[in-house]
């Protein structure tokens, strides 16, 4: 969600990229920003406090300051690509790697960073390669880990649940059993932010992965459309069509939404059990409800699939955030200055201290002194361990497709598409 913090992310018009793209083929150079600053344009949340902190450690020694500039999280996707080929574009700005920024590198609006990086080798090496290489494109790498590894878990009101004589549920047939319970307890038994869609993506990207294996969705991402109408795609359909069938998100969750607290609250205030969500939602909740994140916060990985070709332990999620630079910013030397900030142990503690997990090869000397570190250690065992990390599906193709995905996402949800209607739907997808 962002973020995505997925972290949410936010719906992206394929009309305002067209325009963004138009634009900058006309030839704008970039922001009017003065000769002494330069703009970071982040996606706005509970995190930003870090951001901030971090701006100002920079603004202390440098002679050209840097600006944070923040977009409230429903609007960021949609603000930047209406500025990014206009003379009001960022010199630097947040995103997800992957499909997200591949549109700008083939409009030639990004600054390649290997110059960079053969100047200071430890914008590179000071970061996991796994993460790293995800802002990776043709070769080139266009953007610097920024926040935090973000893999989507099955958090829990650890009260309701007990209330409710509910387990954290290991299986699908855990959850669907779980359901009911919670049910019978007059309690929503999934708090899900609809009105926001990509919460309802996560629903798709895990189940598919525990029925497929992240084969399926690999092969769709490189071109390979017949996937969509294999009979693991079919099952996973089912399956999520059961649990949607049973009740399980109650009936308004589209006009909820995780960006503006509505989900969180509902979790927090005892009126559902479980939320599918990014591993922001610690810090969320931690800024919103901080005696529920600290006493009754729970938190478990998606449950497994019997039968199914995909492990128990692999993830979905954004592997992070990074930090991107718009290619003819005149503030080049100064920004590589800034982004060494993000793999310095002061970035590394704050970003830990509101329950975010950086991709830095310091990370683990930290851990134990972290304010939360039971959270942070079990979600590294995660990470470190997972056989895959799937990157979220509307950050994983190019940003064209995200409208069209959160439409068939939230149509198959809401009965308006059947499953046909939904493979259909993902076979129309671009990858290129």
């Amino acid at each position: 969600m962002t973020t995505r913090a997925r972290f949410p992310r936010a719906v992206a018009g394929g009309a305002a990229l067209v325009l963004t793209l138009s634009l900058a083929a006309c030839g704008n150079s970039g922001p009017s920003s003065s000769a002494d600053e330069f703009h970071v344009l982040v996606y706005g949340d509970a995190a930003n406090k870090v951001e901030k902190q971090i701006v100002a450690t920079f603004n202390k020694t440098s002679e050209v300051k840097a600006v944070l500039d923040t977009v409230p999280g429903a609007d960021y996707q949609q603000k930047l690509q209406t500025v990014i080929g206009t003379a009001q574009a960022p010199d630097v700005f947040f995103n997800w790697g992957g499909g997200s920024i591949q549109p700008f590198v083939k409009a030639d609006l990004l600054m390649p960073l290997d110059d960079l990086i053969k100047k200071d080798p430890g914008l590179k090496s000071n970061f996991l390669p796994s993460v790293f290489n995800t802002a990776v494109v043709d070769g080139k790498a266009y953007g610097v880990p920024m926040r935090g590894t973000q893999p989507v878990l099955l958090f829990n009101n650890r009260g309701v649940l007990a209330d409710a004589g509910v387990a954290e549920p290991k299986t699908w047939d855990e959850l669907l059993a779980a359901v009911k319970k919670l049910k019978a307890k007059g309690v929503t038994p999934i708090a899900l932010g609809g009105g926001d869609k990509w919460p309802t993506l996560m629903w798709f990207e895990y189940l598919y992965d525990r029925v497929a294996g992240p084969g399926l969705f690999e092969k769709a991402l490189s071109g390979d459309k017949s996937v969509w109408e294999s009979a693991d795609s079919k099952k996973a359909l089912s399956m999520l069509k059961e649990l949607i069938d049973t009740g399980a998100f109650g009936t308004n969750y589209d006009s909820v939404k995780f960006t503006d607290g509505g989900s969180p609250a509902l979790l927090a205030g005892g009126k559902a059990g479980f939320e599918l969500m990014g591993s922001w939602a610690y810090s969320t909740q931690q800024d919103a409800n901080p005696d529920f994140a600290k006493n009754d916060l729970g938190y478990t990985t998606f449950p497994s699939v019997a039968g199914g070709k995909g492990d128990a332990a692999d993830l979905v999620g954004n592997t992070n955030n990074f930090y991107s630079v718009r290619k003819g910013t005149q503030h080049a030397d100064a920004i590589a200055k800034f982004l060494k900030l993000m793999y310095s142990d002061e970035f590394v503690k704050a970003q830990l201290a509101i329950g975010n997990l950086p991709t830095t090869t310091n990370t683990d000397t930290f851990l134990d002194s972290a304010d939360n570190p039971e959270y942070l250690k079990y979600q590294f065992g995660l990470v470190d361990k997972a056989p895959a990390f799937q990157l979220s599906w509307d950050q994983a193709y190019p940003p064209a497709n995200m409208t069209p995905i959160y439409v068939a996402v939230q149509q198959f949800f809401n009965g308006q598409l059947d499953a046909a209607g939904f493979i259909a739907s993902m076979q129309a997808l671009t990858t290129a």
